[in-house]
């Protein structure tokens, strides 16, 4: 049960309300913290709190750490809450957590942050990824820290499938073939979907052929694989933000890995055209950030801007933040009885995703919280 923070006002949604990329409606209402595409009957005067503007449903942040420190290591849980408050001040009211190194679900309780989704810690190989952040396990053990996850989690698993490999220079895969279909039957079995990060293009193909869910980063597609996951309808969560941090992490690199640097600096010159190609393609794209460890919280609109500078229209940005993450993840947007969770903005953001900057208000479960 999540804690009630008091009473929700009726709101009159004056403007068009975004149902979807083709539905809108000219008008609804807030009630009881839920939409209402028809005036409900309300008490013999009842104040009613008319806003103007287009209405749309509130963003979703994909890849988002709540719990992982700048710089890293592990935060308090009022830390975290600061940390998902910042999100949601941004219009960020729907966040899958993918991957922290601490349990976040008493979050879920507090009805004035974002709606979460968790995937539980992050599995990693032995010494194959960041110091302190992921349970790292062996490939013996792999599908029972899966289930394990899968359990613990809301229904999601997050592998990490590929990092630096000091014996090569290079990135490569954590893990043979064998494994990543070990960890996506975990996973399913456990009635849970499983994700990756992947940086390194041979990654992209084993997640494919063991049947994984989503594809965090996916900065190696190729043709090859970006028509394999359109087919499969297996979609990519951008973190584009992150993808330009590449130039540091190939300079703080270069001196001993040269083939790395080399590598991650190539990854960062076609993350647009990549993006653009996995579009135009049929890839479902979806927004991340990565906000949490490397990159502060708060940072959804500066993703948006990095997609469209890799050409997106300002209609299909809006998609990849607000409608898609929801339907992905069976959460309700602005249909008739779900929960209020909104942004009023003054411009139409199917026209001019900065209009998204402009919110004149976020509603969070029928109540103006910003």
């Amino acid at each position: 049960m999540r804690i009630p923070v008091g009473p929700s006002p009726v709101l009159h949604l004056r403007g068009p309300v975004l149902l979807g990329p083709d539905r809108e409606l000219p008008e609804a209402w807030v009630a009881d913290g839920r939409i209402h595409h028809e005036r409900p009957e309300l008490p013999a005067g009842e104040e009613v709190l008319a806003l103007d503007g287009f209405t749309v449903p509130g963003l979703a942040d994909l890849h988002c750490h709540l719990g992982i420190a700048d710089g890293g290591g592990g935060t308090t849980l009022e830390q975290a809450r600061q940390q998902a408050l910042t999100d949601r001040d941004t219009g960020v009211l729907l966040i899958r957590d993918a991957g922290s190194i601490i349990d976040t679900s008493p979050l879920q309780q507090h009805s004035d942050l974002p709606r979460l989704i968790r995937c539980g810690r992050h599995l990693a190989r032995t010494r194959r990824y960041l110091i302190g952040y992921a349970d790292e396990v062996e490939p013996e053990a792999l599908p029972a820290a899966v289930t394990r996850e899968a359990h613990r989690s809301d229904g999601w698993v997050k592998l990490v499938g590929d990092w630096s490999d000091r014996s090569l220079g290079d990135l490569a895969p954590c893990w043979d073939a064998e494994d990543f279909r070990a960890a996506a039957d975990a996973a399913h079995d456990a009635g849970a979907r499983i994700t990756t990060h992947t940086f390194d293009e041979a990654t992209l193909s084993l997640a494919l052929d063991a049947g994984f869910d989503c594809l965090e980063h996916a900065t190696g597609l190729t043709d090859a694989t970006i028509a394999r996951a359109a087919e499969a309808s297996v979609p990519v969560v951008t973190t584009l933000v992150n993808v330009d941090e590449f130039k540091a992490y190939a300079s703080q690199g270069e001196r001993k890995f040269p083939a790395y640097a080399a590598h991650m600096r190539r990854l960062r010159a076609g993350r647009f055209e990549r993006t653009r190609d996995a579009h135009d393609a049929g890839v479902q794209l979806l927004v991340g950030t990565d906000a949490g460890g490397v990159l502060g919280h708060g940072i959804i609109h500066d993703e948006l801007d990095e997609l469209a500078r890799a050409g997106l229209t300002a209609a299909t940005i809006l998609d990849a933040a607000a409608w898609a993450p929801r339907r992905f993840l069976d959460v309700p947007g602005l249909e008739e009885g779900a929960p209020a969770d909104l942004l009023v903005v003054p411009r139409d953001p199917r026209e001019d995703h900065r209009a998204l900057r402009e919110r004149s208000r976020v509603v969070l479960g029928g109540r103006i919280v910003a």
